[in-house]
Order: C-alpha cells, then sequence, then structure tokens
C-alpha cells in the first residue's frame, strides 16, 4: 500500500477568442459566439502524491467551477495519509464529507486517483477498467444558439451540422437559444432534420430554457416529427423532476435523456425507478470520479437501458472505451468560428476540438500509462 503525501489543487485561466458571456455568466450555459471577443474562463488542476514519488493528475474541463474548486479544496486533506490504492474507500468517505453540497468538487480528485494507478502499474485507465475499444463514435454538441452573427438561425445550425458531417461526425446535437421560445426552437430543430437527418442522428438539448410544460411538449411532439434520437433536459424544473419527465414520456415518442442534474448513482436509480427518463446521464467529473461514473454505467446495464456520457475528456473517453452500453461520445462545447472552451493544456496531440473527430467519425481513446495525457 503507498501513502499519499500531497494534495495540489491550481487555479489557472486561459483566454477563449470569439466567446462572449450572456448577462456575464462565465458559465457552460452562459458562453456564446461572439466575434471579436475574448473571454477569460477559470479552471482548476489536481495532483496527489505519494511516497513513493507516484503523482496522479487532472485538469478539469467542465466542472472546474469556482464552487466545484472550493468543494475540491476541502476534500483534498482528507486524502493525505490514506492509501492511494483505496479508491473506493475514499469515494465512499468523500461521499459522506460533501452529503450537504453537489459533490462537483469530488470527481477531480477520483480521477487523479485513476491516474495515479495506471501510472504505477504502467497501463492506462481502461485497461484497468476492462476497455475493449480504442475508437469511439462522436457527436457534435453545439454551444447555445446567440443573436450575433453565429449560431443564429436555423439555417446557420443546419449549415454548421453540415460542416461537422464533412469533417466525419454522423450525429449532431443541437442547443437552443437561452430565451426558451418554443415556436423557435421547434422550427430549428424540423429545419435541421430536413436538412441533414438522412445522414445525421439528430439530438436536442435545451438545457433547461423551455419555461412551461406545455412548450416542453410541443418542442417535444416536434421531435416525434423529425425522428430524433433523443430530447435532453427541456425545461425549467432544471431537470430534476422524475414526474414531470414521467409524464413528458407517456405524451411523446421521443426518447428521454435526464439525470445530467442529478448527483451519483443512487439518485439517478430512484429516477430511473420513477420512470422519469429512457436514457441515463453520467460524467465522471460530475459523479464523483471514474469510480462514480462506472457504478451508473453499471447500473443502467442491469436495467438494460443506455448510459451516455456527458460532455468529454481523457477521462470521459477511458469510461466510454469499458461501457457497453453507451452511443456517442460528446465533443462538446463547438460552433463555426469558435474554439471548445476547454483548457489547452496538453502537449501530447490530445484535443476535443471540433477536427478531433476522424473520418470514421470516431475519437481514440488515449492509450499511455494513467489517463494517457501529459499536461503542460
Amino acid at each position: 500500500m503507498t501513502l499519499i503525501t500531497r494534495v495540489e489543487v491550481h487555479e489557472f485561466g486561459f483566454d477563449a477568442e470569439n466567446l462572449g458571456t450572456i448577462c456575464g455568466a462565465n458559465s457552460i450555459g452562459g458562453i456564446v459566439y461572439s466575434k471579436g471577443a475574448v473571454t477569460r474562463i477559470g479552471k482548476y488542476a489536481v495532483v496527489v502524491e505519494t511516497e513513493d514519488g507516484g503523482r496522479g493528475e487532472y485538469v478539469t474541463h467542465w466542472v472546474g467551477s469556482a464552487s466545484a474548486c472550493a468543494q475540491t479544496k476541502m476534500l483534498g486533506p482528507h486524502l493525505v495519509g490514506r492509501h492511494a490504492e483505496h479508491r473506493e474507500g475514499i469515494y465512499n468517505d468523500l461521499k459522506r464529507e460533501l452529503r450537504q453540497f453537489d459533490h462537483m468538487g469530488h470527481g477531480p480528485l477520483d480521477i487523479a486517483l485513476w491516474d495515479w494507478a495506471g501510472k504505477k502499474l504502467g497501463c492506462s485507465v481502461g485497461m484497468l477498467l476492462g476497455s475493449y475499444r480504442q475508437r469511439l463514435p462522436a457527436y457534435a454538441s453545439t454551444y447555445h444558439a446567440d443573436r450575433n452573427g453565429g449560431l443564429d438561425s436555423k439555417e446557420a445550425f443546419a449549415d454548421f451540422a453540415e460542416e461537422c458531417f464533412g469533417l466525419g461526425y454522423r450525429a449532431f446535437k443541437i442547443h437552443g437559444w437561452n430565451d426558451g421560445n418554443a415556436r423557435e426552437e421547434a422550427q430549428n430543430l424540423l429545419h435541421v432534420a430536413k436538412e441533414v437527418g438522412d445522414r445525421m442522428t439528430l439530438m436536442i438539448d435545451p438545457a433547461c430554457e423551455l419555461r412551461t410544460f406545455a412548450d416542453t411538449l410541443y418542442v417535444g411532439r416536434a421531435c416525434d416529427d423529425a425522428g430524433y434520437f433523443w430530447f435532453e433536459d427541456p425545461y425549467r424544473d432544471t431537470g430534476v423532476s422524475a414526474f414531470a419527465h414521467n409524464k413528458l414520456r407517456s405524451m411523446i415518442k421521443t426518447p428521454i435523456l435526464q439525470t445530467e442534474h442529478i448527483r451519483g448513482v443512487e439518485p439517478k436509480a430512484d429516477f430511473l425507478v420513477a420512470g422519469g427518463t429512457d436514457f441515463l446521464r453520467s460524467d465522471p467529473e460530475f459523479d464523483m470520479g471514474i469510480t462514480g461514473a462506472m457504478k451508473i454505467a453499471h447500473l443502467g446495464e442491469a436495467f438494460g437501458i443506455d448510459v451516455e456520457v456527458h460532455a468529454c475528456g481523457p477521462a470521459h473517453r477511458h469510461v466510454m472505451s469499458a461501457m457497453r452500453n453507451t452511443n456517442f461520445y460528446e465533443v462538446a462545447l463547438v460552433g463555426p468560428d469558435t474554439p471548445n472552451a476547454v483548457p489547452p493544456v496538453y502537449t501530447c496531440g490530445y484535443s476535443d476540438m471540433l477536427d478531433c473527430v476522424g473520418v470514421d467519425g470516431c475519437v481514440p481513446v488515449p492509450e499511455g500509462p494513467g489517463l494517457g495525457v501529459v499536461y503542460d
């Protein structure tokens, strides 16, 4: 057994060009295309060191908010003096420690422990998990629509879908306008389906924009007409009402994808048993690490349903490589003339930018020890 001697948290920022914020909200849902704008984006990195000189690392992608960072700082001291191999015990203790909070700061620490283990054993995290594939089918997941000349119309969305198809993507997901105008959302998704629906699998994620159940039902029925693969987190309950989404499921044909905003295996099991979703969501950053994400994958497998991995990153790729019951890797977030707002910290060629997909529509799983990436 190997004792953890030190935990480091490094906060940093980087500039993203042609991205602006809505009402100053520097968050996933608050970043949109804005020509010439430069937005400073904050993230953080975690390092776990052990008595033998070992080192596990992870740099946050979408979980890297100030609130999550505060939780990671709160949890970090609990690792010192623990055995780095005891991931399951640490998982349960940290989960209890954050029982009054949203658990968002837990994941980066668990991922760093998996990176440490892979490096210690000289194999990839995917190999530790039982990975059986090295390329993952991907979908292009757009930024929110804007009014600034980017994804500002149904024609712009269709044109961008065509661009993504040309790069190799065979699946495409729409994030609409923050206004939550049901008619505009429906017209957009119908137009995109008309233009590329015979060649691309299509999804829509209003990201809880739609203001009423009636608006949600209206857009859901448009999804039915257009043959969408899933309808995700549609309205302002913020994706947490199993009753409401069970009712929605009974009134539309398009499968529902929920539980991005519900943390951990037990609440997701409750949501599923209550009939609130057709697909489950899982994210190693959001759901208490790789340890937590694999529990959710197996929960879905036990019920015979698919679990879709939220967002992107090396940990996400390793998790998905060991899952049978999942469909697509989410390259999030992308748009015309904008970078993906994930940190540019890789010196090994790893990328989650729009062009990371191959002509086969897939992204590779890193093969080196641990997460298989080298950080600057």
